[in-house]
């Protein structure tokens, strides 16, 4: 079934490190946008089956309970949206309380994934985080008081100034939560990050690169103890709690995005829609295309495509199904370049399947850098 994203680009501040879509909120501008949304989701392909809907952002949850009701009503009356569809908004824990909570969830929320990213005061300001990890504890208490029974919780690691027991203290308090669900990312600097700017002012620096091999192995084998199932090479859940629209991703789907800026992939066709807010908004008002950049891709592109997200999954990739998908024996193709990668330990084939072992994870770019 096809997954629903759905982009809000609005934020209370923009943090340091960020290189996604998005703007400061403005109440006007924002209603505005809501209505654009709506009448390109009431365009999209009527009666096609979805099982997800996924606001991201930006900062969905500085939406009313108002508007995500209308647009989850709108995807309803569109697609035929499966009646246990997931339902992810993404939040941060200042904008919420358990009040709000219980309103977003009589919208039609089922999920929340909340963007802590430290358990650390100090590590929150030094990446332009609003909130304190007191709130961030809270928030996930209202969570639940709220009546979710299926909440996701981000942390960075390998944060300026970070040490291998900092970074443990952090996966500590994610466990102490106890979220259903954990995404652990890896801080990503893009050229003109400001953030760039802060560490060269202060002096801070990234720990060396064993040290984050070390932060990576550590953490999962802490929530391994836990009680978390990795699934993804970033994400760990409780049984059952993976994100249904985020395996999509890994896993050869396909998803139809609204809003500025959204992807969209369907059919072997990928298409972005207009980055800017105020020209979506106008775009779609009027009646013209939204669409920026499509392009059709190759049988062989979306070969690789397969390969390369599919491996990103613990449980890893048939080749045979996928090579039978694309009309292409993956093995005759790429067993050459792969095993000394399974010489190594990195790679497993196990009959069809393929996977990366846990040590193969630290070498996953490079690793799937055969496949494109």
């Amino acid at each position: 079934m096809l997954g629903l994203y759905v982009h809000i680009p609005f934020c209370s501040s923009i943090c340091n490190y960020c290189n996604f879509n998005r703007g400061l909120y403005d109440a006007a501008l924002k209603a505005r946008y809501v209505e654009a949304l709506l009448r390109e989701i009431a365009g999209g392909d009527a009666g096609a089956p979805a099982d997800t809907i996924f606001f991201g952002g930006g900062t969905p949850s500085l939406l009313d309970a108002a508007d995500v009701r209308a647009i989850v009503a709108a995807c309803r009356h569109r697609f035929d949206l499966a009646a246990d569809a997931e339902v992810t908004l993404e939040t941060n824990p200042e904008t919420v309380d358990r009040a709000r909570l219980e309103r977003f969830r009589e919208a039609g929320v089922n999920r929340l994934s909340f963007g802590v990213q430290s358990f650390q005061d100090e590590e929150l300001r030094r990446l332009g985080r609003i909130h304190s990890a007191d709130r961030a504890r809270v928030a996930m208490r209202e969570a639940r008081a709220a009546g979710f029974d299926n909440v996701s919780l981000d942390l960075m690691m390998w944060l300026p100034g970070q040490s291998v027991e900092g970074w443990l203290h952090n996966v500590d308090g994610l466990i102490d939560t106890s979220p259903d669900h954990a995404s652990l990312y890896l801080l990503e600097l893009y050229p003109n990050a400001p953030l760039k700017e802060d560490m060269a002012r202060a002096g801070w620096s990234l720990a060396p690169d064993e040290d984050a091999a070390a932060m990576y192995e550590r953490a999962m084998l802490r929530l391994d103890n836990a009680g978390y199932r990795q699934y993804e090479i970033s994400n760990v859940a409780r049984p059952g709690r993976e994100s249904r629209h985020n395996v999509k991703y890994w896993a050869d789907g396909e998803w139809l995005a609204f809003g500025c800026g959204a992807h969209s992939t369907r059919g072997g066709v990928r298409w972005k829609n207009v980055s800017a807010t105020e020209e979506y908004i106008v775009r779609v008002m009027s009646g013209a295309d939204v669409v920026t950049e499509r392009r059709v891709l190759t049988r062989e592109e979306r070969l690789e495509e397969a390969l390369f997200t599919g491996l990103r999954l613990v449980d890893g990739i048939d080749i045979e199904a996928a090579g039978a998908r694309y009309g292409c024996d993956v093995w005759a193709r790429y067993g050459r370049e792969l095993q000394p990668y399974i010489d190594a330990g990195w790679v497993v084939r196990e009959g069809p399947r393929l996977r990366l072992t846990r040590p193969g994870m630290l070498m996953a770019n490079e690793i799937m850098a055969v496949f494109v």
